[in-house]
């Protein structure tokens, strides 16, 4: 077999299969040139989803004919010196425009802001067809027609129009969201005209206009550093979530990714606070020094490699927790606002998209309440939930002359829940406060508390372990029983002691006791796979935190079990001082608030 040196037309179709794989792969490339090229103002027009016609025009600063002869040749570029070790622009590799020429019709009209005649260079299929003066605004307008005409095979391989075209629009909102002092223009006869206007420095605002004016409403603020990475941006509360994760966005010193790091360290950050299969809305912006981060792991420049992953992670998941702690018992507006939906003639629940999953119900209750005493729980905190916890039949029912309006409750009107006022279906507790009214469903505030409380004490001290009669033998590959015993301690603390066995070997001495009978083999091996990944041992605390979950919710306040007002006052006490109270382990919200302006307008005083 005789080795032969590839053509420059197609070693440039092989560049673009790696970088251009769609149509919204073009149209990121193109409006990264124009960001980098200083402009303030973008627009982008298309038609057929991208393939027959994608325009990006920008005011930036322009080209000379010198600069447009060298645009579209292979690893020209203007982004970087000598060296990838400090990377400050968006683009960089020189790959993008030769790439989009060889496989499209490709024609830039450009003149640079200092002044001169505007040019223009087109080609083919990887042909330079000519390059001319030209009648150009200041700025530059890159038109692409016919994408993959070169490639026929790669056009089997696109979505419909409808979904190329939502790619671009999906495209778009992510770089709006990373620089909203831009004004960006979508436009063309395959879609709505999408505009967004420039906000400068307020970041929140342009968060609004492209997630939805609720976002402002229901994000809590963002900015913690550790060890010199800074990250900033904004967490939705749980209970607004999504059905899929298209609402997070991650950028990196400006770059929006989809990282895998960084969606994990979501993930992470909103365990036991998310329903089964809702992804939280989040916008995180890391800034870090270039020199501690590749950006060029990948053609398309969507991934990217930290020279620190677990110091990112760790940052990314304490930061966003303690925000979601900050916010205490904050609860999605979205409750209110579908409850008052509910009162509109025609609406019905199950055309609407919900937060929520499946609700609890008393037929899964269980019959015996949770012994918070077997635990390992203190005398205060046993004395905390205890009343809770009694036996149904001793439950007595509300009577009118507990909640009259004494002038001993109406203190408790200026608390954020308010003063209970009754038990409605034995489960919702109905409060009253100084400008609205608070429903809160007994069952998923008080999991929530007795989750808090188990993983207060959890993480406090060391977790009780039980020790094995016969030590469990895990073989594993060497680097692996390396990257387990770097956390020995860490495990330790967590109830799981190991010591090597041997090459290639770990005994497992201790497992948590609180996990019960548990695959010591398995579970060594999760962590083993876990840390490999991300460099730390989290898998561990995720499976205690899962299992402290499922005990809380059996260990709670029953649906259908009566309580007096002033067990009702004492949960709605204990859920304002409790992080994270606004929704239970599974993520449902645990009570909605109405304002009384909402009320009177439901009756028409308003």
């Amino acid at each position: 077999m005789v080795i032969k040196q590839l053509s420059e037309t197609l070693i440039n179709q092989i560049a673009a299969g790696e970088v251009i794989e769609r149509p919204a792969s073009a149209a990121k490339e193109l409006i990264e040139n124009a960001i980098d090229a200083g402009a303030t103002r973008i627009e982008i027009a298309t038609a057929g989803g991208g393939k027959s016609l994608l325009r990006v025009s920008d005011n930036g600063f322009g080209m000379s004919p010198d600069d447009l002869a060298l645009a579209v040749k292979r690893h020209c570029t203007s982004k970087i010196d000598m060296t990838l070790e400090d990377i400050q622009t968006l683009g960089f590799r020189g790959e993008a425009l030769p790439s989009i020429g060889s496989v499209a019709k490709l024609t830039i009209s450009s003149r640079r802001k200092d002044g001169g005649q505007g040019h223009e260079i087109s080609m083919a299929g990887g042909r330079i067809l000519h390059l001319r003066p030209s009648a150009s605004n200041p700025g530059t307008v890159v038109e692409v027609r016919d994408l993959f005409f070169v490639t026929p095979a790669r056009l089997k391989f696109l979505k419909t129009e409808k979904a190329e075209a939502a790619a671009i629009t999906e495209v778009v909102k992510r770089m709006a969201v990373a620089f909203p002092k831009i004004r960006f223009v979508l436009s063309g006869p395959d879609r709505s005209t999408l505009e967004l206007a420039a906000t400068g420095d307020d970041h929140l605002a342009r968060m609004a206009q492209v997630l939805g004016s609720e976002f402002k409403d229901n994000a809590i603020a963002l900015d913690a550093e550790r060890e010199g990475v800074r990250l900033t941006g904004y967490a939705g509360v749980p209970t607004f979530n999504r059905g899929n994760s298209a609402h997070q966005y991650a950028f990196v010193n400006g770059r929006p990714v989809q990282d895998k790091l960084i969606l994990s360290a979501i993930r992470g950050a909103y365990a036991e606070t998310i329903p089964s299969g809702r992804y939280p809305i989040a916008v995180l912006s890391i800034t870090i020094d270039p020199s501690l981060v590749d950006v060029n792991v990948h053609p398309a420049k969507s991934d990217v490699r930290f020279r620190d992953p677990g110091l990112v992670r760790g940052l990314i998941v304490g930061a966003v927790r303690e925000a979601l702690t900050s916010g205490g018992t904050r609860s999605s507006t979205t409750g209110a606002d579908n409850m008052m939906r509910a009162f509109r003639p025609g609406f019905s629940f199950a055309r609407q998209e919900t937060t929520l999953s499946q609700p609890w119900s008393a037929a899964t209750s269980p019959s015996r309440p949770y012994q918070f005493k077997e635990a390992g729980f203190s005398e205060p905190a046993q004395a905390m939930f205890g009343a809770f916890n009694e036996p149904t039949a001793r439950a007595e029912p509300v009577q009118s002359d507990d909640r009259a309006d004494s002038p001993s409750a109406e203190p408790a009107l200026q608390f954020p829940l308010g003063a209970a006022r009754a038990q409605v279906h034995e489960n919702y507790i109905l409060a009253q406060t100084e400008d609205g009214l608070v429903i809160v469903d007994q069952h998923a505030a008080h999991e929530r508390l007795v989750f808090e409380a188990m993983r207060k004490a959890m993480h406090s001290q060391r977790l009780a372990a039980q020790t094995l009669l016969i030590p469990e033998i895990v073989d594993l590959p060497e680097e692996d029983c390396d990257r387990v015993m770097m956390h020995r301690d860490a495990l330790v603390n967590l109830g799981l002691s190991i010591e090597r066995f041997g090459p290639g070997a770990v005994a497992v001495r201790e497992t948590p006791a609180i996990l019960g009978e548990v695959d010591a083999q398995g579970l060594v091996r999760e962590l083993a796979d876990e840390i490999a990944e991300w460099d730390t041992a989290n898998g561990l605390t995720a499976r205690l935190e899962h299992l402290a979950a499922t005990m809380a919710c059996h260990g709670s306040v029953r649906s259908g079990r009566r309580l007096k007002v002033e067990e009702m006052n004492a949960l709605l006490r204990q859920m304002e001082v409790t992080p994270g109270s606004g929704q239970c382990n599974h993520g449902r919200p645990t009570y909605i608030k109405l304002k009384l302006s909402d009320i009177e307008r439901l009756f028409g005083r308003s």
